[in-house]
């Protein structure tokens, strides 16, 4: 596996400014970005410095009102472990147990996982931009791992949604997951898959 090599810059001070330059090589990564299975993420993950970097820019998303409206939480090694045992008793007493502790797999293969909790913080800024925020700081999270050379997949499955995973997780009062993150070293390249026509979902008022 190939991965950047050099820090990132600096962080920007505040009132810095930062002009706006074209870059050619984002626009050719994001032409054929995917996102790697999560049955294909094998070790190494990004090690804590990497990750530390990933999380820096996640942390750059639009948010509206400068709140913060979400966090992170590492799963790895034998915490992961014991976190997809938790959610094996849970799947154990529902109905559809079988399908439920199935879905488990693709937390369970990738070395390591971000989850992304959304929080509401009361006041001028609505719950939905606060919401959509987190949203934005998982797609940057997995463009920026890809970006790294890593493999990367924004998941959600039963378990985030499920009030006793939530518990488990240790997720406070009005909190969501809005995604797990699962990052590592794909061994095998992810195919393209069918995009949509963008011409058919576009309109101009007026």
């Amino acid at each position: 596996m190939t991965t950047v090599k050099d820090r990132l810059p600096p962080e920007p001070q505040f009132g810095e400014l930062l002009p706006i330059t074209p870059s050619q090589a984002v626009l050719d990564f994001l032409a054929v970005r995917r996102s790697a299975s999560a049955s294909t993420l094998r070790a190494p993950a990004p090690d804590s410095t990497q990750l530390r970097d990933l999380l820096r820019l996640a942390a750059r998303a639009p948010d509206h009102g400068k709140l913060n409206p979400w966090r992170f939480i590492i799963l790895d090694g034998e915490a992961k472990a014991r976190f997809a045992e938790g959610l094996d008793s849970i799947a154990e007493k529902a109905p559809d147990r079988e399908k439920r502790k199935g879905a488990l797999f693709k937390l369970k293969v990738p070395p390591l996982a971000v989850v992304v909790v959304s929080r509401f913080i009361d006041g001028k800024i609505p719950e939905w931009e606060q919401r959509m925020s987190s949203a934005a700081v998982c797609t940057i999270l997995t463009i920026a791992a890809q970006a790294m050379g890593f493999g990367a997949n924004w998941i959600t499955d039963w378990y985030a949604y499920d009030d006793e995973a939530f518990a488990l997780l240790g997720l406070g009062e009005g909190e969501k997951v809005t995604g797990f993150i699962y990052l590592g070293t794909t061994d095998e390249a992810p195919q393209e898959r069918v995009r949509p026509d963008v011409d058919a979902l576009v309109s101009r008022w007026g």
